[in-house]
């Protein structure tokens, strides 16, 4: 396994949205809403969109399973990037990527994220660990 890249996102970024998630259960309407986030802040939806759920869902469900209560998801901007970032209450793990596992095996989230994102991070506050990715917006 290796770390994910510590780092914050972009400093001057503005919350466009946020989503508070306590089970597996609100993932779909954190898709749907996500869907009416971007068509109001950008022209490029479909495949924007694509990746952006893809990604929110796979950070999202990572929080919800692995991380404490409540997940949070928010859309933010900068400039010319949208930015999800997703933030759960366990301060004790690391997001790692295992670059090992074998497809089917599951644990692939960050690798997609890494995939459809043109960055990827994560930091921690005082009570929160965050992990981030932006894309062309």
């Amino acid at each position: 396994m290796s770390a994910l890249r510590a780092s914050a996102p972009h400093p001057a970024a503005a919350e466009l949205r946020c989503w508070k998630l306590g089970t597996f259960g609100e993932l779909r309407s954190l898709r749907a809403a996500l869907r009416e986030a971007i068509q109001t802040h950008t022209d490029e939806v479909d495949d924007l969109f694509d990746k952006m759920a893809v990604v929110a869902t796979e950070l999202a469900t990572n929080a919800l399973r692995h991380g404490l209560p409540p997940t949070e998801v928010r859309l933010l901007r900068e400039d010319d990037h949208l930015i999800l970032d997703v933030a759960d209450h366990d301060l004790g793990t690391l997001p790692e990527l295992d670059r090992g596992r074998p497809l089917g095996a599951g644990g692939l989230g960050l690798q997609l994220t890494k995939t459809f994102a043109i960055d990827v991070g994560w930091y921690r506050t005082g009570s929160t660990k965050h992990v981030w990715a932006s894309f062309p917006g």
